[in-house]
């Protein structure tokens, strides 16, 4: 009875959702199917080349712009602002469920994230039709299975490196490692330099007893703010690479980083200094049976460079593109994705198996992120067509809000925290553009923007890549860490915890900091 009840009250709640939706919707589906052929055919003639060039970029770009599809901003233009409950429900289940109800999150997580999915989904295809469908398939086929696909190739290939030998954690070997994974994460990506040293960092510190503000701090640095100076580091710089931001432009971002690294590993190591005090690790310093220090597995970093090598060439790449169930998907996209599977299964396929285990690898870290964030990428369609539509849409007063370097660097910022960065990237990189250059082409306007108002550019990659640390769903890898320091015996605070008891207290002054060294 009681699950009966529970339907029908779902039911309920998902019909009048639906047809609050559909006040808001459009009349027809062929009503928004033929304005869109013919607004379509229209900007064809006016100006094909532009649209060429456009196009190209956003397929290799895996079009993390156009959330909703062919109709994206129609769309953002007419969902009521209520859609994004969804979003607000799954964050607040992750931050709240682990802390009151952990035996049951623990085993039901899986359907919490597939319950706020649906409760998007099915009031969204209710009203929207094969609009909704297409940007349903959109967020998938282009976002989601490629950033699990990076995560899982990635995290498989990390799992068979094993760092063998007595080391110890103290202060010094701990920053050292910070600063080590922070400089490999602009030339790796973030989440390659933070799958590869969190094992090595976390097993060094298996003695201590205080190791929770460890790991926040690797997440701050090596997760996050270590991926600024390249293309390669973070998905919005890529993104930015892609639309005619010069490869090495993004050394432009090294002051800002290194500020932020300095005063962070200083806190660090202050920090450390005070707890290791407090603590008696003078048999493990002084054991007699120490183990030199072996790296094996060695051979899994040649398919690192693999994967490192596959995702440069979907950016230099443009080999056409394909329709998989009507979305249009770049050839060297699927030949990235491709390579990324195969390195991680040569990964698997040649790893002694009892490497991994003595590396404590298992896949519910994994598992764990991709049931998650595939309710995650779900509910935030309508966030992110809300933001794309700009002035005609619901955030209109954040947009027009935004005018100075401050303005983009914590607009752009506070948004990347919980949104996908890279969307919201090229969301306030367009703005820039149209705001200085309107009516001019992308490929002549961003090198005149990064010449005459280079410190907006600054601003806006700056905050997406920094404030990506501020939650765990700020960039790929927080949560990847998160699971895989809590299987490792370490206790990790929730997600309001971590944001109130760690990167509130410790990024945001920094970031307060950074804007009137660099911003003001």
């Amino acid at each position: 009875m009681k699950r009966l009840l529970a339907t029908l009250g779902l039911c309920i709640l998902l019909s009048t959702t639906a047809a609050a939706w559909a006040g808001g919707a459009p009349a027809s589906t062929e009503g928004v199917l033929i304005a869109q052929a013919e607004s379509q055919d229209a900007g064809a003639a006016a100006e094909p080349a532009a649209e060429a060039q456009t196009a190209e970029h956003e397929a290799a770009a895996g079009e993390h712009a156009a959330e909703g599809g062919h109709g994206g901003e129609h769309l953002g233009e007419s969902l009521p602002l209520f859609s994004v409950l969804p979003f607000v429900g799954i964050l607040l289940s992750i931050a709240l469920f682990p802390l009151f109800a952990p035996h049951f999150w623990h085993h039901h997580f899986p359907k919490v994230s597939a319950f706020w999915a649906l409760l998007l989904a099915l009031p969204f295809l209710a009203a929207y039709g094969g609009e909704a469908v297409h940007s349903i398939l959109h967020i998938y086929i282009l976002d989601y299975i490629p950033f699990i696909i990076l995560l899982w190739s990635l995290y498989t290939i990390s799992g068979g490196i094993l760092l063998r030998g007595s080391i110890v954690g103290t202060p010094v070997v701990n920053t050292g490692m910070l600063f080590v994974g922070t400089m490999l994460a602009s030339w790796m990506g973030t989440t390659g330099a933070a799958m590869l040293m969190i094992r090595p960092f976390l097993r060094a510190n298996k003695a201590r007893k205080n190791r929770t503000f460890m790991v926040c701090f690797f997440i701050f640095l090596v997760a996050n703010i270590g991926g600024s100076l390249t293309p390669l580091g973070d998905p919005p710089l890529f993104l930015g690479f892609l639309h005619g931001v010069p490869f090495f432009w993004t050394l432009h971002i090294f002051p800002h980083m290194m500020a932020c690294v300095a005063i962070l590993l200083v806190v660090y190591f202050i920090m450390d200094s005070y707890y290791y005090k407090q603590e008696d690790l003078s048999a493990l310093l002084n054991a007699e049976n120490k183990q030199p220090v072996r790296l094996a597995g060695a051979f899994n970093f040649l398919f690192l460079l693999g994967v490192i090598a596959a995702i440069l060439m979907s950016g230099y790449l443009s080999l056409g593109e394909i329709s998989i169930l009507g979305i249009p998907v770049g050839i060297e996209s699927l030949m990235r994705d491709v390579i990324l599977v195969a390195m991680g299964g040569l990964s698997l396929a040649l790893t002694p198996r009892d490497l991994r285990e003595e590396n404590e690898f298992s896949w519910f870290p994994i598992q764990e992120v991709a049931y998650l964030f595939a309710g995650i990428f779900m509910t935030m369609i309508p966030c992110l067509a809300i933001l794309k539509a700009g002035t005609a849409g619901h955030a209109a007063p954040l947009i027009n809000a935004v005018r100075e370097p401050i303005h983009f660097f914590w607009i752009t910022g506070a948004l990347s925290s919980f949104l996908d960065n890279a969307p919201t990237y090229l969301t306030f990189f367009t703005t820039a553009l149209g705001r200085f250059y309107p009516g001019l082409p992308e490929a002549e306007a961003v090198p005149k923007l990064i010449v005459d108002n280079v410190l907006y550019l600054e601003a806006i990659s700056a905050g997406a890549v920094f404030f990506g640390a501020m939650t765990y769903i700020g960039n790929a890898p927080n949560f990847m860490v998160r699971s895989i320091a809590e299987e490792a015996g370490t206790p990790m605070p929730s997600f309001f915890g971590y944001m109130f008891r760690y990167s509130l207290i410790f990024l945001a002054p920094l970031f307060v900091v950074i804007t009137f060294i660099f911003f003001m």
